[in-house]
């Protein structure tokens, strides 16, 4: 399948453009007429005139055969109305699928439906299509983990009954499927990729009991070899992003009436420790000393080593808000709410340094990113990317579009450029 590039024409896809559609919502149902006081058409007339016009035109264009005829006009790319101007601009054959990666990816990748068209960081020109098998259910999910796939460096790994497949995201000829051992059999799931290791989890229905047996693994992508896996309760799983600073494997286990943290040990997965929660554990990001879970009550929860808690942000009385799943570079935290407000925090003591009101609202389809001294901020289709200063919590940019849409933007990085993009485009920014 060949996509098209972002040098030539556009391919026709969900796009539409602004005035494309306003004759026609203004055209009557039935009649159809000259203004004034002259006649007005009957549907009937119109079709017979119509095709009386189709004929003429075929026979014309039978006595043209052969002769040069005019291309069409490719349809308007989307432009910058603000913000720094696109080095490329990708738009795909339909809406991308953002959801069923684990993780943002480290290069420009479009995955849809048809597959994952794998793109040249300089030019945005398609450089090879894999096809990914449709998640089970109802498409798209992006609350199942059903379907996920997980980028690497070099590599897309996806599962097929018995084997983990690992397709090169440039070399047809490195692809390789590594058949699993006889305890890692049953329903496969990813979780994600770190430091040479992809980490997922099994359910096995094969007995016959309505309590499958669970097992966690981890394999050494390097050599293709199962560094471990271990026997859980069905209900664990590791969380996305898979690790954190230490080795460390946060994951979710739920306990019927509730759920806890388990932070295991990535090198063999034994289990560290463990800590209640107070709520739904929706996400979990793991900082240089810290772990961060919601706190229950809308806000975040920093846990020390062990599951002591250490600071909690929570919305004071008379606010009403909720936390999405904050990003940490280290030294600071950055926390956004969906009511569109971001603040960064110290990471060790959780004290506000800065606060910033975006021009948008969020949802927990945002998932910002923080790179050399930015943090990037995904709003709706229409509201655009937002980059803020991460010292100070002032505002560099706000990138958007000149095309609608009406799903959340999505991010990714490199070392040289932000790839932005939403429902079938994808724009490539510079970092500096």
């Amino acid at each position: 399948m060949q996509s098209p590039s972002s040098e030539g024409p556009v391919r026709e896809a969900s796009w539409q453009w602004d005035g494309e559609a306003d004759g026609a919502a203004r055209e009557p149902v039935d009649v159809v007429g000259g203004g004034g006081d002259g006649p007005r058409l009957s549907r009937r007339g119109l079709l017979a005139g119509a095709g009386v016009l189709a004929a003429g035109a075929a026979v014309w264009a039978f006595g043209r055969s052969g002769a040069d005829q005019p291309a069409p006009p490719p349809k308007p790319r989307p432009t910058a109305l603000s913000g720094p101007t696109p080095l490329w601009t990708y738009r795909g054959p339909e809406a991308m699928t953002p959801e069923r990666l684990t993780g943002p990816p480290t290069r420009p990748v479009f995955l849809s439906r048809a597959g994952l068209q794998v793109l040249d960081p300089a030019t945005g020109e398609p450089a090879r299509l894999l096809t990914v098998d449709p998640p089970r259910g109802n498409w798209p999910s992006d609350l199942e983990v059903l379907g996920k796939v997980v980028l690497g460096p070099d590599r897309a790994f996806t599962t097929s009954p018995g084997h983990l497949d690992a397709r090169h995201l440039g070399d047809p000829a490195a692809d390789w499927s590594l058949p699993l051992p006889d305890d890692l059999q049953g329903s496969v799931q990813l979780s994600g990729f770190d430091d040479g290791t992809l980490y997922g989890y099994v359910w096995d229905w094969s007995q016959q009991s309505s309590t499958p047996n669970g097992r966690l693994f981890a394999v050494r992508v390097a050599d293709r070899s199962v560094l471990w896996h271990l026997s859980i309760d069905r209900n664990e799983r590791p969380f996305t992003p898979v690790t954190a600073p230490g080795s460390r494997l946060p994951c979710l286990r739920n306990l019927g009436g509730g759920s806890e943290l388990v932070v295991r040990d990535a090198a063999d997965g034994r289990e560290l420790w463990t800590a209640p929660s107070t709520g739904g554990l929706s996400w979990c990001v793991g900082g240089p000393v810290h772990v961060y879970v919601p706190d229950g009550a809308d806000g975040v929860r920093a846990l020390r080593p062990g599951g002591e808690p250490a600071w909690t942000v929570s919305p004071a009385r008379g606010e009403s808000w909720r936390a999405m799943a904050l990003v940490s570079d280290g030294p600071r935290v950055y926390l956004t709410r969906d009511n569109g407000l971001v603040t960064g925090h110290d990471a060790v003591t959780g004290a506000r340094q800065w606060a910033y009101r975006l021009p948008f609202l969020l949802d927990r389809r945002s998932h910002p990113l923080v790179v050399g001294g930015t943090l990037f901020v995904p709003g709706p289709a229409a509201a655009g990317v937002c980059a803020i200063d991460t010292a100070s919590g002032t505002p560099r940019w706000t990138f958007l579009d000149s095309g609608p849409g009406k799903d959340v933007w999505s991010l990714a990085v490199d070392a040289n450029h932000l790839y932005a993009g939403h429902d079938d485009v994808l724009h490539a920014l510079p970092l500096t």
